[in-house]
């Protein structure tokens, strides 16, 4: 499946994931049981989660961490995908 194929299938999606104050280590096992089970998951970075650091940065830092690819960043939310 292409990215823009992606893209089309994580808009109607609803987030799952939320990044909090805790930071990304908090969430890592969570996203990495949601991409197990479904192949497209949507995160979104809280203002407390971002201090500092710009929403494409953790993004990838959390995309790292779980072994997926970041397929978009819009606002202050990311589509990851395995």
């Amino acid at each position: 499946m292409d990215q823009q194929e992606l893209k089309r299938r994580a808009h109607d999606l609803d987030v799952t994931v939320w990044v909090g104050k805790s930071g990304i280590e908090s969430v890592v096992d969570e996203l990495d049981d949601q991409l197990t089970n479904r192949d497209l998951v949507k995160v979104k970075f809280l203002r407390a989660a971002r201090a500092g650091s710009s929403t494409d940065e953790k993004a990838a830092d959390l995309a790292d961490r779980v072994n997926a690819d970041l397929i978009d960043t819009r606002g202050h939310t990311a589509v990851l995908h395995r």
